[in-house]
Formats: C-alpha cells, structure tokens, sequence
C-alpha cells in the first residue's frame, strides 16, 4: 500500500472487514450554552445523517452536549461549522472541538 490519499485500505473491526479512505476523520465537540431541552441531539442526528456521518451526540450532566462525529473531513467540517448556530432555540456560547482516532460507527445515535 503506498500512502496516496484517495487510496483505501481494509479497517478491520469485529470481523468485518469495512473500507474507508484515508480522508476520514473524527471530531469530538463539546458543545456549550443553551443546548439541552431544544432539540440539539436530534437536530444534530439529522444533520449528521444527511452529511453521511456516523458517530453520537449525548447530554452530559454540566449541560453541555458532546458530539462524535465520523466520516468524510469536508463533511465532518461541515458539522462542526453547523454547531456553533444549532437548531432554533439552541443558543451555543462554545463549540470545543478536537480531531479523535478515527471510528467505525454503523450510524449516528443519540442518548
């Protein structure tokens, strides 16, 4: 395997074998202000979705909510851009993000 960028290589998880290319990324993102009880892990989800992402977003007991979001970088980019404004009531002070060893999710989920 040489090390251009388009080229795919085998990630191997629970015995499946799963291609991916060498252009996908995770981010975590803690996402601050008035983001729990306004819709924001659901608006994310369906965000997410459409970019073809996978990964979770969940409440976290200080209010906050954390976001992992796999896939593709430009649309992974394009999520994290999309935090820092939200669904309509959400009112973000602080998006907090940072590049994570890339994941196999099989779909973006919310807890």
């Amino acid at each position: 395997m040489n090390n251009k960028c388009d080229e795919l290589y085998i990630k191997h998880r629970t015995g499946v074998n799963q291609q991916t290319t060498m252009n996908e990324i995770c981010i975590k993102a803690l996402v601050s202000g008035r983001v729990q009880g306004v819709f924001f892990r659901e608006s994310t989800r369906r965000q997410a979705l459409q970019l073809g992402l996978t990964g979770f977003a969940i409440n976290l007991s200080d209010g906050r909510v954390e976001v992992l979001a796999c896939g593709d970088s430009a649309q992974v980019e394009r999520l994290v851009h999309w935090l820092h404004t939200g669904p309509e009531y959400a009112r973000v002070t602080d998006v907090d993000s940072r590049k994570q060893a890339f994941e196999l999710h099989g779909d973006f989920k919310t807890g």
